[in-house]
């Protein structure tokens, strides 16, 4: 009897890691100065490093990626450079100001953010990425919603402008999953977020 009580509670344990490992990542970060900003005030990032160890890096992170969730700001900064919308994936803009968008594409949500990414995360897809700014990312955070932390750290200090990371109302442990040092001065680095005990 305990034999078949022990192997019953296996398969479940088995079932609940299986729902638990398949549910979709939220990965969040990008390319960001030494001293945690994205980018200038004005919302520029003249000063980003591409080549082709960094393409290589987005080469094996895009694919594994069908959402992308962005707040207005990010989204406004991605129009004046002529993008409205990346091809192949859901694009969600979080705004409570801007009511369309020029792109067919793109859906604006004005509805709570960590709501509305803790029901996305539960559904069927590939992982999601979450870009620009931190001030979505905070609210995402504060939620326990992101899974993964990747920031690509250029050898410069701006001093000023728009930081990947806001003031948070709790402490957040990381792991490292990996690090390489780039050719170009930049320090690729990849975090787990250690996730509250529920």
């Amino acid at each position: 009897m305990l034999l078949i009580l022990y192997c019953e509670l296996n398969v479940i344990r088995t079932s609940v890691s299986r729902v638990l490992t398949a549910m979709r990542k939220i990965i969040f970060g990008g390319g960001n100065s030494l001293d945690n900003f994205i980018a200038r005030a004005d919302h520029s990032v003249d000063w980003l490093l591409w080549d082709e160890e960094v393409s290589l890096i987005s080469a094996e992170k895009w694919p594994t990626y069908d959402t992308l969730l962005m707040g207005r700001k990010t989204y406004e900064a991605m129009l004046r450079l002529g993008t409205t919308s990346y091809p192949n994936l859901k694009n969600y803009v979080f705004s409570r100001t801007m009511k369309k968008s020029p792109d067919p594409n793109v859906e604006i949500i004005s509805t709570d953010a960590a709501e509305f990414v803790g029901d996305l995360k539960n559904q069927d897809g590939k992982d999601i990425c979450v870009m620009g700014g931190g001030e979505l990312a905070k609210s995402l955070f504060e939620a326990d919603l992101i899974d993964e932390v990747g920031c690509n750290i250029h050898p410069v200090l701006l001093g000023s402008g728009i930081p990947l990371f806001h003031p948070q109302t709790r402490q957040i442990d990381l792991e490292r999953l990996d690090c390489r040092v780039l050719k170009n001065g930049c320090v690729y680095i990849l975090y787990r977020v250690k996730h509250e005990a529920t």
